[in-house]
């Protein structure tokens, strides 16, 4: 039993971090560089 609600909360944690690169990459930001176009030349848009 703790096996499987020690699995669910990794699997929430794992879901909401990728539903915020989902919401970064859509708002415009990379990973690559962080939003700032000055430093990476504009290159990771």
């Amino acid at each position: 039993m703790g096996t499987a609600i020690v699995l669910l909360i990794v699997a929430g944690a794992a879901a909401l971090a990728i539903r915020s690169m989902i919401k970064d990459k859509k708002a415009g930001k990379s990973l690559q560089c962080g939003g700032d176009c000055t430093r990476c030349g504009g290159g990771c848009h």
